[in-house]
Parts: structure tokens; C-alpha cells; sequence
């Protein structure tokens, strides 16, 4: 039996593979893992000299404004002014918001300084922007009293109450502080505080990774975090006295391999900042690091096996060389069935490896699957080109129907010569069509949206004056939510004018708020109110109808089917509408969209 060429194959591929890829194995892990070590040792500390020049950079020009308020003349000025027991309230007012401006215009110098504030003993703080505070619950705060008591100069990242009243915004700062007028924190009756955005810190150290689960951390003088990274404690509890070895050592940055109380192989890699006594930390365990490399070698075992199985079937090759291409290709078939186009061209064979019948029908099936990609793309943008036609033709429906109404409006105020309220609406008009004529924007901001629901509900104010009753409130709105825009408005047009025709008086209510992850649009009305027949009715000939349908209505009123299509077209199967409603009791449209977000930084509408 071994003296047979089969046998003798299966014999010899056996041993060439496990021979091979074990050494190979072996090979690649340890040399890897040197690598790895040689990468950490380079790769992470320059990413971190890299960072600390960053520091330095944004602590030098901390500094430098630090040190231009506190030798400027007008610091001298104010603080005299201030000081003067006979100095009357005006002066030294005066010299606050003077004060204050000087601030601001040194302050715009150094971009990495979010703001500037002036606290004096007596419990009054001047910051930029022409905030003058009458207030002493910052003698009470731990900033304030580990300075003036410890003279600790910096301050861990924490909410300030200038980013609260000035920027209103709630992101943690970290703070240098400065005595002026004296060199010593008890001395001084003003203490000067710089606020740089922990985020301006902790975006650019977030991008430096150790592994897949390592982080880095800026730890100040004592070895606390000073940053907003609240898993420091968890990361770094086992591993405090390699921190406090490697901050209290001479060496200014390393690489230290060490083993924690649990057993665990970690790695500390750390690097001191020439200024303040700061350091970088970073701690990644090493079976985290090396993962990787160990699936690395999982694979490579798992490919050796299947490498050899395929080896002991080589014998079989002459009368798999039919079977196994047409194998692949009933494979591809299947892909193909389930709209997968990309997996059935890897099961084909390569073009030209078979020269006979199969390799005739293989090359026909992939020819027939590069079509028929191409035509199933063709047919998507196609779908997708009308359907954004079809949305742009809705929104550009709203604009004109409005504007006949308050054009009507105004030349009837002309005509009464009621000049003020002539001025309101064109003042209202301006800002609606400054809003509307940027149909470029699909999404826009909620609070976009309201404003122009505010400027609307200021022209039926006057149209309409003691005759409507009309409420637009919000509750529990994220930040930077947006909508489907010219969403409101419509409805609340509708709801007015069914109010009115059916009674002398109008009461509308709008409520726009959050529930779970949808917002929600209320608008209330006092108007006939519907049976549930004709709530029914109203909406299914809504969720019925076609864009083009709407688009091809000669009917004046278009509010409420434009607004469904316009959703439906945006969100679909993710927005809600409801109606409710009764005889005499008037109505109630609700629409519920999924919250989008938007950034801080991007306007949607210039609001002049």
C-alpha cells in the first residue's frame, strides 16, 4: 500500500505542511511580536512628543494672555477703580465693562482660550461679552479655595459658570489661575481665570491608540486624571504604583512591561511634559495588544489544516477538474438568486483557467451578472433621481400658496394705513422667504423650523388680532435635532382657517417635543372637528396619494397631504402621523418624526 504514488504523495504532503507551517508559525509570532514591542517603543512615543508639543503650544499661549492681562494698564486701571472705597457704583460699572472688552479683544488672539473671567473677593466676577456678575457662590467653590488655600494652579476639567451664562454651554473646561495685583493666591483680592475646552485636549489625545482597548490619559502633577475621561480610575487602579514610579523617576518617557496584582502582563507607556509637571499615560494589557498576532496565528493553523486536506485530494484532481468548477458555479447561482452579486464573481473560476465546455458557460454566466449589476444600478438612480424630482416639485408648493396670503394681507393694511404692522409682516415676511428660498436644504434644524413657525404666527397675530388665540411651545428638545423642512407651518395654516370658518373665535395650540427617539408635532385646533369616518378617510386618501397626484391638484388647499408626502418621501416607514378628533371638539394632527441631528457648526439658514 505505501509503495503507491497516491500513498507516497499523501505521505509527503502530510509532512511538508505540518512541518512548514508549524515553523512558519512559530516564525511569524515571535518576530511579530519583537515588532510590536520595537512599534510601541517608536511609533507611540513620537505620536505623544507629537501631543506634548501640542500641550505646550496651548500652555504657552494660555500664558501669554495670563501675563498680558496681569501687566496691562488697563488691569491696573480697573482694579483701582475697583479697590476705591469712594468710587461710586457707575465708575466702577464703568471700569467693569470696560474691563470686560478688553477681555474680549484679548481673548480673540489665542484660539485655544475659550474664555476669561476676573473674580475680585469682595464676590463680583467681570468675564468677556460685558458680563459684569454681582455673585459670591465662587468663594464657596473648590477651584476657588484650593487656590487661594494649596495654590493650586490648575483646574481638572469641570463646569465653569462663564461657559454656563456666556456660550451656554455646559462642556467641562480646564482652568489656569493667576492672582493679580500680588504674587500670593491670599494676597490678592482678584484672581484671573483662563478656561481652554477640554475637548480642545482630549479630541487630539483620543486619536492615539494603544491596541484595540488602550487609551491615553493626561494625568496632572499628583496623578490625577485632568481631563474628562472617566474610566481612568478603572484603567488605571491596578496599575497606580508603576504611574507613581514611572512620574517620581528621572527619566523623562519609557516603556515599562510589568505584571499587576491580578497576574495580568500590562504595558505602561508614559512620557513627562517639560512644563507643570503633566504626564502622559498610557496602559494597554499585553494579551489585548497581542491578540491580533495570536488570531494571526489561528489562522495560519487553521489555513495549514485546510491547506493539507486539500493536499490529500490532489490524487483526486483529474476527476474533480469537471465537478469542482461546475460546483462553484451552482455556488454563484445561488448568490445571484439572493441579489449578491460581489460573492458569486469571487465563487467563479478566473477567466481563461478552464478551456472547455464549463469554462464556455462560466464565462457567459459572469457577462450575464456584469449586466445585470449595471442595469439594476441604473434602475436605482433612476428611482432615485424622481423620487428627489418628486420632493424638491412639493416643497416648491408651499412658498407661493403662503405668499398670495400675505401679499392679500398686506395690501390690506396699506390700505388701512396701519403703518406698524404693515412694518411687522414684511419684517415676518422677509425672514420666511429668506428661509424658503433655500430649497437646497432637505433637513434643516428644529429650531429653524420654529423660528420660521414664530414669524408666521406673528403675521395671523395681526391679521387676525384678539380674534386667534395662538400658543407654539417646546419641551425636551436635543440640542441639534432637525426635520423635513416647511413641516409646521402648513398645518397650522390649515388649523387657523377651518377655525375660523366655523367659529368666531380661533384657538390654536402647537407643542413640538421629544418622546423616546421620535419628535413630536402637535397642532390643535378648535375648528368642526371629524367623525371617525372622516378621520379615516382623510387619512388613508393621504397615505394614498401619489407626489405627482398632489402635485396635479387644482385644489387650494394642499397643507396636510403635501406634509405626509414630503415625509413619507424622507423618512419612510420610520414616521407616524395620527388624527384625532370628534365632532364639535375640534382636531388634532400629530406627526411624529425620528430624531436627525445636526452639528453646532453648520448653519442651515442665514436668519440675518
Amino acid at each position: 500500500m505505501f509503495y503507491s504514488l497516491r500513498s507516497r504523495l499523501i505521505l509527503f504532503f502530510v509532512l511538508l505542511f505540518v512541518l512548514s507551517f508549524g515553523a512558519l508559525s512559530l516564525l511569524i509570532f515571535n518576530e511579530s511580536r519583537t515588532i510590536i514591542r520595537s512599534y510601541i517603543e517608536s511609533s507611540a512615543l513620537e505620536k505623544m512628543n507629537e501631543y506634548g508639543s501640542y500641550i505646550d503650544m496651548a500652555q504657552t499661549q494660555i500664558y501669554d494672555l495670563a501675563s498680558l492681562v496681569f501687566n496691562s494698564d488697563q488691569t491696573d486701571t480697573w482694579d483701582n477703580i475697583a479697590s476705591d472705597t469712594s468710587a461710586t457704583e457707575g465708575e466702577k460699572m464703568l471700569a467693569h465693562i470696560q474691563m470686560s472688552k478688553f477681555l474680549t479683544q484679548t481673548t480673540n488672539s489665542y484660539t485655544s482660550i475659550s474664555s476669561v473671567a476676573l473674580y475680585r473677593r469682595e464676590g463680583v466676577w467681570v468675564s468677556m461679552d460685558n458680563q459684569v456678575i454681582k455673585e459670591s457662590s465662587f468663594l464657596d467653590q473648590s477651584w476657588y479655595r484650593q487656590f487661594r488655600d494649596e495654590t493650586v494652579r490648575w483646574v481638572p476639567a469641570h463646569t465653569d459658570d462663564v461657559e454656563l451664562k456666556i456660550r451656554r454651554s455646559d462642556h467641562p473646561v480646564v482652568s489656569m489661575l493667576m492672582p493679580i495685583g500680588a504674587f500670593e493666591p491670599k494676597q490678592a483680592k482678584t484672581v484671573l481665570k483662563v478656561n481652554v475646552s477640554a475637548d480642545y485636549f482630549l479630541e487630539p489625545l483620543s486619536r492615539i491608540h494603544l491596541g484595540e482597548s488602550g487609551t491615553m490619559y493626561l494625568i496632572d502633577q499628583h496623578g490625577s486624571p485632568l481631563l474628562t475621561q472617566a474610566d481612568y480610575e478603572t484603567s488605571a487602579s491596578l496599575s497606580k504604583n508603576e504611574v507613581a514610579k514611572a512620574q517620581a523617576g528621572r527619566s523623562k518617557q519609557g516603556v515599562v512591561y510589568f505584571r499587576n496584582s491580578q497576574g495580568e502582563a500590562q504595558i505602561l507607556v508614559y512620557k513627562k511634559l517639560d512644563q507643570n509637571g503633566w504626564m502622559l499615560v498610557g496602559i494597554v494589557p499585553e494579551s489585548d495588544l497581542y491578540a491580533p498576532l495570536l488570531k494571526l496565528r489561528n489562522s495560519i493553523m487553521v489555513l495549514a489544516v485546510a491547506l493539507l486536506l486539500i493536499s490529500l485530494f490532489i490524487a483526486f484532481w483529474l476527476s474533480n477538474g469537471i465537478t469542482r468548477p461546475l460546483s462553484r458555479l451552482v455556488s454563484a447561482m445561488r448568490h445571484v438568486q439572493r441579489g449578491d452579486f460581489d460573492s458569486a464573481e469571487s465563487r467563479l473560476p478566473l477567466e481563461g483557467t478552464i478551456r472547455n465546455e464549463v469554462g464556455f458557460a462560466t464565462a457567459t454566466f459572469r457577462n450575464m451578472i456584469g449586466r445585470l449589476r449595471q442595469h439594476i444600478k441604473t434602475e436605482f438612480e433612476l428611482k432615485l433621481l424622481r423620487q428627489q424630482a418628486e420632493y424638491k416639485a412639493l416643497l416648491m408648493q408651499i412658498n407661493p400658496h403662503f405668499l398670495f396670503n400675505t401679499l392679500e394681507l398686506l395690501s390690506s393694511l396699506a390700505m388701512q394705513r396701519r403703518t406698524d404692522d404693515t412694518v411687522k409682516v414684511i419684517e415676518s415676511l422677509g425672514k420666511m422667504l429668506r428661509f424658503g428660498l433655500r430649497i437646497s436644504d432637505d433637513l434643516v434644524a428644529l429650531k429653524e423650523e420654529l423660528k420660521y413657525v414664530h414669524d408666521y404666527a406673528s403675521i395671523l397675530r395681526i391679521r387676525f388680532g384678539d380674534r386667534l388665540w395662538l400658543s407654539v411651545e417646546k419641551d425636551g428638545l436635543p440640542e441639534h435635532a432637525a426635520c423635513v423642512k416647511f413641516v409646521l407651518q402648513p398645518l397650522l395654516e390649515n388649523a387657523v382657517k377651518y377655525s375660523f370658518a366655523h367659529r368666531t373665535e380661533a384657538r390654536v395650540s402647537v407643542r413640538v417635543y421629544r418622546r423616546d427617539s421620535h419628535v413630536v408635532m402637535s397642532v390643535t385646533d378648535n375648528g368642526p372637528g371629524m367623525t371617525e369616518e372622516q378621520i379615516r378617510e382623510v387619512l388613508s386618501e393621504a397615505a394614498a396619494a401619489r407626489p405627482d397626484q398632489i402635485l396635479a391638484s387644482r385644489e387650494r388647499q394642499i397643507g396636510l397631504g403635501n406634509v405626509l408626502a414630503r415625509c413619507r418621501l424622507y423618512y419612510g416607514s420610520l414616521f407616524e402621523a395620527h388624527l384625532d378628533s370628534k365632532p364639535g371638539g375640534g382636531t388634532r394632527i400629530e406627526l411624529m418624526l425620528p430624531i436627525r441631528e445636526v452639528h453646532n457648526d453648520v448653519s442651515f439658514i442665514d436668519r440675518g
